[in-house]
């Protein structure tokens, strides 16, 4: 089997080739695996069903181990599709302790990191600044009266 990743593949049964496609693929495309299910207060707010995880999000794990547990993601490892989240670790022999990866399949965002304008558009909120220019359009607008033309 080729190793280089086909843009041409559509889908398989077959589990390995399913493997290797997601083992194969670039980094613009895993990202889009990351995606999460929001929780269902964020879907009515946002009327998204899902988006990427980021850094600073707080997310529950729902299945496993750890379930029903959330904390903060502290790391996200896009080439291994990987997510470390803060409080969620397990003891070694040795005594010490060690962050536990997991699948993004495995998590729900329960509150999400909004400092970042780009993730702010994308999700159709106004910062302050948009907001004031709007208004200050507005208000233009109404103080110019139509002309008459006879």
């Amino acid at each position: 089997m080729k190793k280089k990743f086909s843009t041409k593949w559509k889908a398989s049964k077959q589990p390995r080739k399913q493997r290797k496609y997601l083992a194969n693929a670039p980094l613009h495309l895993k990202r889009k695996l990351l995606a999460v299910n929001l929780s269902k207060e964020l879907r009515k707010k946002y009327e998204k069903r899902n988006i990427v995880l980021r850094k600073g999000d707080i997310a529950k794990v729902m299945r496993g181990k750890f379930k029903k547990k959330q904390g903060k993601v502290s790391e996200i490892k896009t080439k291994l599709l990987k997510v470390f989240v803060e409080g969620i670790q397990v003891k070694k022999l040795d005594g010490s302790k060690v962050n536990v990866s997991l699948k993004p399949s495995n998590l729900q965002i329960v509150e999400l990191n909004l400092e970042d304008n780009k993730r702010r558009k994308s999700l159709g909120i106004k910062t302050k600044k948009e907001e004031v220019k709007k208004e200050t359009k507005k208000s233009d607008t109404q103080k110019k009266s139509p002309e008459v033309k006879k």
